[in-house]
C-alpha cells in the first residue's frame, strides 16, 4: 500500500455546547410548525393516491351516494303529500288508503337508502385501507433510500411518528371523509334546489343565514390549522423522547435520573396536553356557529312561513317538508364544518409527510451511472477532503493507495477520522473534494447497489432483528441455504452457543438482541459478514465488545473472514490489529504515520505511544 502523509498538523474544531443543552435535547428543527396557507396543490396531491381504485369502485361508490341521497330527499316531499291530501285535506275527507300507501313507500325508501349506506361505506372504507396501505409503504419506502445526513439530523423517534400517526391520522379522511363530503354536497344542492321550487322567496329568506355563518367561521380556519400543526409536534417530540428513553433506560438507572426523567416527560405531556385542548376548543367552536345560524334560520321559517300560511302562498303539509329540508340542510353544513376541521388536521399530517417524502437523498446514483463489476479490491483514495458541516473539515486530503487482498487498520483517537473513511468507502456520504476509486472507476460513476452490494460492514454495535438467529445470519445473503448458514457460524466460533439456545438456530430474538450477551451478538455479525461473502470488508470496531477468551477464539475465524478480502479495520483495542498489513494513524483527519506493526513501534511515534498509553491501563 501506499499512502502520502501530511505532516502539517491542525487542531481540531471544538464543540461547544450549551448550558441549556440537557434541557434542550429533544427539541429538534425538523419538529417546528409549518406554517404555510391552504395548499390545494398538496390537497390535490394527497388525493393523487385516490387514482388507482377511483376507476375500480368509485362509480358504484358515487352510484349508492346518489341512490340513498335521492331517497332521503324523497321523504320530506311524501309527508308533505301525507299531511296536505291524506291527514289534512282542503278539499274531502282524509284518505287512509293513500295514506297507508305513503307510509309504505317511506319505509320502503329508508330500506333502499339503508341497503345503499351498507354498500357504500363497505366500498370506501376498502378504497380508504388501501390507499393508507400505498401511502405508508411509499413513504417507508422513501425513508429507506434517504442518506445518512438525513438521520444524522433527526431522532428515530420523530421519523417513526411520520410514518405511523401522521399516516394514522388520514385514514377517517379517506375512510370516510372523503365520501361524506360528496354525500353532503349533493345533499345540499338538492336540497337548495328543491327549496327553490318550493318557495323561492322563504329559501332565499332561510339561507340569508348561510354568508354569516361562513365569514365567522373563515375567521377560525387558519389558528385551527396551525393549532393541530402545534399538536402534531408535540407529539412527535414525545414519541422522540420516549424512544430516547427507552434506548438509554439502563444509562438512566444507573445514574439515578429516573426522576428528573420523568419530571421532563411530564412536562412534554402537559404540553402535548394543552395544545390537544386547545385545538379541540377550536373545533368545537363550529358546532355553536352552526347551531346559532341554524336557530336564527328556522326562526325566519316559521315567522315568514305562518304568514305565508295565512295569505295562502303555502301549505301546511308544504311548511312541514321546508321545516324538514331545512332540518336537513343544517346538518351537512355542520359536517362540513367538521369535515373542515378534520381536513386540516389531515393537511397538518400531509404537510409532515410530504416534507419526508420531497427530501431528496443527498447520495444517489448520477445520470449514467453504471454497476460496478465484480470488485477486485484495489482503493485509492486521491486527496480527499470531506465535510460534515462547511468549513469544518473532518478529512484534509487524505491520499492512499490500496491493494486488493491487504488489510489496513485505521487507528487515532477519537474524531481522527477513522469512522468517516470507511463511511467514504461505501458512499454513505460524498466527498467535498478528491477523488475515491476502487478498481480504477470512481465510485460517484458506479450504482450504489452495485458498490454497497460487495462491501461488507460489521459494527460495534451490532443490530439485531426480531426474528429467528437463523434469519438474523441469513440477512447477509438472502438466498442462503441453511447449510450455508451453519458453516458461516462454524467458522467464526457461533455455532457452539447457537446450538445451546432452546431452539438452536431457530431460537427467536427480540428486538437488538436483548436476550444474547455483547459477544454472542457479534459473533452473529460476524457469521452475517462471511455468509454475504463481500470482496471489501470493514470492521468498525467489532471485537470492541468481546472478551479476551472469546477474542483468541476468533481470531483463526478473522483469517478465514478477511482472506482474500480488501479489509479495512477500525480499532482502539491495538491488539487486535498488530496483524494488518498496514496501519494508518490519524490525527484531526490527516495521516500522521504509516507502516505496519513492527515499523511503527520502533519509531517512537503516535502509534507507540497509543501502544504504551494501553499497556499503562492494563
Amino acid at each position: 500500500m501506499k499512502t502520502e502523509t501530511n505532516g502539517a498538523g491542525a487542531a481540531g474544531a471544538k464543540q461547544q455546547s450549551s448550558s441549556g443543552e440537557a434541557r434542550e435535547r429533544f427539541v429538534y428543527k425538523d419538529d417546528d410548525v409549518i406554517d404555510k396557507a391552504f395548499d390545494w396543490k398538496q390537497f390535490t396531491r394527497l388525493f393523487a393516491y385516490m387514482k388507482p381504485y377511483a376507476r375500480q369502485m368509485l362509480p358504484l361508490v358515487a352510484a349508492m351516494m346518489v341512490l340513498g341521497t335521492v331517497t332521503k330527499l324523497t321523504v320530506p316531499y311524501l309527508m308533505s303529500v301525507a299531511i296536505d291530501h291524506a291527514i289534512a285535506p282542503e278539499n274531502g275527507s282524509p284518505s287512509l288508503s293513500l295514506l297507508y300507501w305513503i307510509t309504505a313507500g317511506v319505509i320502503g325508501l329508508y330500506i333502499v337508502q339503508w341497503i345503499a349506506g351498507i354498500f357504500r361505506i363497505k366500498y370506501t372504507n376498502i378504497i380508504g385501507q388501501r390507499v393508507i396501505y400505498d401511502l405508508r409503504a411509499h413513504l417507508f419506502k422513501h425513508i429507506q433510500k434517504l442518506s445518512f445526513n438525513f438521520f444524522d439530523k433527526r431522532p428515530a423517534g420523530s421519523v417513526l411518528v411520520r410514518v405511523t400517526n401522521d399516516i394514522n391520522s388520514l385514514q377517517d379522511l379517506f375512510t370516510n371523509g372523503v365520501v361524506n363530503l360528496m354525500v353532503d354536497c349533493v345533499q345540499l344542492l338538492g336540497i337548495v334546489v328543491i327549496l327553490l321550487m318550493i318557495n323561492w322567496q322563504l329559501g332565499l329568506a332561510v339561507m340569508v343565514t348561510v354568508p354569516i355563518m361562513f365569514f365567522v367561521s373563515t375567521k377560525l380556519r387558519q389558528k385551527i390549522r396551525i393549532a393541530w400543526q402545534d399538536v402534531r409536534m408535540k407529539n412527535s417530540r414525545i414519541n422522540s423522547h420516549l424512544n430516547e428513553s427507552i434506548q438509554g433506560i439502563r444509562v438512566t438507572q444507573a445514574y439515578t435520573q429516573e426522576q428528573e426523567n420523568m419530571a421532563f416527560f411530564d412536562g412534554m405531556n402537559r404540553d402535548s396536553k394543552k395544545s390537544w385542548d386547545r385545538a379541540s376548543a377550536m373545533n368545537q367552536a363550529f358546532g355553536p356557529i352552526i347551531e346559532l345560524t341554524g336557530g336564527f334560520g328556522t326562526l325566519i321559517l316559521f315567522w315568514l312561513g305562518a304568514h305565508m300560511i295565512q295569505e295562502n302562498l303555502l301549505t301546511v303539509g308544504l311548511l312541514v317538508a321546508f321545516s324538514n329540508y331545512v332540518s336537513n340542510f343544517w346538518d351537512p353544513i355542520n359536517r362540513l364544518g367538521q369535515m373542515y376541521n378534520q381536513l386540516l388536521v389531515a393537511m397538518a399530517s400531509s404537510e409532515r409527510i410530504f416534507e419526508y417524502l420531497d427530501e431528496q437523498p443527498a447520495i444517489q446514483d448520477k445520470p449514467g451511472a453504471v454497476p460496478i463489476p465484480p470488485i477486485r479490491g484495489d482503493i485509492k483514495f486521491e486527496n480527499v477532503v470531506f465535510e460534515y458541516e462547511k468549513g469544518r473539515a473532518a478529512l484534509k486530503g487524505i491520499s492512499m493507495d490500496v491493494q486488493a487482498g491487504q488489510s489496513i487498520a485505521l487507528v487515532g483517537h477519537t474524531g481522527s477520522g477513522k469512522s468517516t473513511i470507511i463511511n467514504l468507502i461505501g458512499r454513505f456520504y460524498d466527498i467535498t473534494s478528491g477523488r475515491i476509486t476502487i478498481d480504477g472507476m470512481d465510485i460517484r460513476d458506479v450504482t450504489l447497489s452495485s458498490l454497497r452490494g460487495q462491501i461488507g460492514i460489521v459494527l460495534q454495535d451490532t443490530f439485531i432483528f426480531s426474528g429467528t438467529i437463523r434469519d438474523n445470519i441469513r440477512f447477509g445473503r438472502l438466498e442462503a441455504t441453511d447449510e450455508e448458514v451453519e458453516q458461516a457460524a462454524r467458522a467464526v466460533g457461533a455455532h457452539e452457543f447457537i446450538v445451546k439456545l432452546p431452539g438452536g438456530y431457530e431460537t427467536e430474538v427480540e428486538e437488538r438482541g436483548s436476550a444474547l450477551s455483547m459477544g454472542q451478538r457479534q459473533l452473529l455479525s460476524f457469521a452475517r459478514a462471511l455468509l454475504a461473502d463481500p470482496r471489501i470488508l470493514i470492521l468498525d470496531e467489532a471485537t470492541a465488545s468481546i472478551d479476551t477468551e472469546t477474542e483468541l477464539k476468533i481470531q483463526e475465524a478473522l483469517k478465514i473472514l478477511l482472506k482474500g478480502r480488501t479489509s479495512f479495520i477500525v480499532a482502539h483495542r491495538l491488539s487486535t490489529i498488530r496483524h494488518a498489513d498496514t496501519i494508518i494513524v490519524l490525527d484531526h483527519g490527516e495521516i500522521k504515520e504509516v507502516g505496519n506493526h513492527a515499523e511503527l513501534t520502533s519509531r517512537g511515534g503516535i502509534y507507540n505511544g497509543l501502544i504504551e498509553a494501553q499497556f499503562r491501563f492494563l
